[in-house]
């Protein structure tokens, strides 16, 4: 336990600069609490004390801001930067070396059984404010845009962006934008200025100003 505690502590030197001291990142860090307090739940959901479990969970988020379902798995060295409206559902699979940004949800899209909320593999990032929605696969490596709404699987080494989610970079073939999850290709954009350019060409076609 205290090995991967240590663990946690390194994850947040290695991911965060502002970070100063263990004994800062110890008492003041909202996602480290977060994910001890769901290592205690979880392991009592898997005994079948699902109403302990889920009393943790819930001062958990009191406390944090952060809710996680004590049946959702999850990796080693997961991130969760800020974690202020981190929502993660009962059926979601997280791998290792995953992070997560503020506002992120991992939800289900209805009343559905079953596996119902997302799996994200080792190494991907969920950037602030983005909703991962149903049984998908966000792919190793991957990476979801601030804001987006991803409802379809994402393979792995790709960046997804947009309303919903639309693949911008796959496999190392990158568009003129960098990994910076701040400063991501916005398909949406894109599409109004075609059409707008598509507007222009037809009001010069009829002598329109």
């Amino acid at each position: 336990m205290f090995k991967r505690m240590k663990e946690d502590i390194k994850t947040v030197f290695d991911q965060d600069p502002a970070a100063r001291s263990t004994l800062e990142v110890v008492l003041t860090y909202s996602g480290i609490h977060a994910i001890w307090s769901h290592r205690i739940a979880h392991a009592l959901y898997k005994r079948k004390l699902y109403f302990l479990a889920r009393v943790i969970s819930q001062v958990s988020r009191f406390f944090t801001g952060i809710e996680i379902h004590p049946g959702a798995v999850i990796g080693r060295r997961f991130f969760i930067d800020h974690g202020m409206g981190v929502v993660i559902g009962e059926t979601c699979e997280i791998g290792d070396d995953v992070i997560v940004y503020q506002g992120v949800t991992l939800g289900g899209t209805g009343k559905e059984k079953g596996k119902r909320h997302p799996t994200i593999e080792n190494n991907a990032l969920i950037a602030t404010g983005a909703k991962v929605l149903g049984n998908i696969v966000i792919g190793a490596n991957s990476k979801v845009g601030a804001g987006s709404v991803v409802l379809k699987n994402v393979p792995a080494n790709s960046t997804v962006v947009g309303i919903p989610g639309r693949i911008v970079i796959r496999d190392g073939v990158k568009l003129k934008h960098d990994l910076n999850h701040s400063d991501l290709p916005d398909p949406i954009l894109d599409k109004f200025i075609e059409l707008e350019k598509k507007i222009k060409e037809i009001c010069d076609e009829v002598n329109i100003s």
